[in-house]
């Protein structure tokens, strides 16, 4: 059924947040302060409600995404009518979010729609400043630290990090939604044919998929440092984001790089120990 406006069922918050229930990001967000948690499932909330405008619902994403942004509008008004934006607009209002950061992730969902390939790893880099950068810089304003330029560097490197590791694991699914995320100049760097990331993999996918990883762990590494310079629990919280995609990694690597049979990520049990190592490490 073609969804029409944001309260179609497809859309609601209870589907939402259902949809997000197994991810990272609300797992890690448990590490958190009592007090955060509520305006972390917000922000969550929001960048996965844009995600399932602009990868899932049938009709006009684009007509959805502007009745976002004018929801948007009015949550900064103080006059939000959807259940979303009602709870956004409480994490708004109190901890005095930007707006520019939920605007980006209305744009990338945007740019899903028009545009289909990235030649290059700086377009990539471009796409996950508007897609992905954002929320770390929002989950920093519920800390009171959106103001502090390295820690800022530090997020956006682990946001990027971690986008591109989603896109490791999902070539046949973007492949599928008519889009490739690994930069074109690297598929010809490794002679991959875009019609091989729907599988069955071979050497050169599996050179391609390597390479990626190794970006991929350099922008990761810096989440670490930010932890620290986080401290206490918010730190513990935020540094298990970066070690999270690490395991992704090497999830994907122990598969040998195949992510046409299944979609590889770390198991529960793998999650849990990256939580108590950094808890007892902290």
């Amino acid at each position: 059924m073609a969804a029409s406006s944001l309260e179609s069922p497809e859309l609601s918050l209870r589907a939402i947040d259902k949809q997000a229930g197994g991810e990272n990001f609300p797992v890690a967000s448990l590490l958190a302060p009592r007090r955060a948690r509520p305006h972390l499932r917000a922000i969550y909330g929001f960048a996965r409600l844009v995600d399932s405008i602009g990868d899932q619902v049938e009709g006009d994403r684009l007509g959805l995404l502007d009745q976002l942004e004018h929801e948007l509008d009015a949550s900064y008004r103080g006059s939000a009518r959807t259940p979303h934006m009602q709870r956004l607009q409480a994490t708004i209002e109190e901890k005095n979010l930007p707006r520019e950061p939920f605007e980006r992730l209305i744009e990338a969902n945007r740019i899903d729609q028009r545009k289909d390939r990235y030649e290059t790893w700086e377009e990539v880099r471009w796409y996950c400043r508007h897609s992905a950068d954002p929320v770390g810089r929002l989950v920093l304003g519920v800390y009171g630290k959106l103001g502090e330029p390295e820690l800022v560097s530090m997020s956006d490197s682990v946001c990027t990090g971690l986008q591109l590791v989603n896109f490791l694991q999902d070539p046949p699914r973007d492949l599928a939604l008519g889009r490739v995320y690994l930069p074109i100049e690297d598929l010809k760097r490794f002679d991959v044919r875009r019609r091989e990331l729907a599988g069955p993999g071979n050497d050169r996918f599996r050179s391609l998929m390597r390479f990626e990883a190794e970006r991929a762990v350099d922008l990761l590494a810096p989440g670490i440092e930010l932890g620290q310079e986080l401290r206490g629990r918010i730190g513990t919280s935020v540094a298990l984001f970066a070690r999270g995609g690490l395991a992704a990694l090497d999830a994907l690597e122990d598969a040998n790089w195949d992510v046409f049979t299944g979609r590889p990520s770390p198991s529960k049990w793998t999650f849990a120990q990256l939580t108590i190592r950094q808890l007892i490490n902290r």
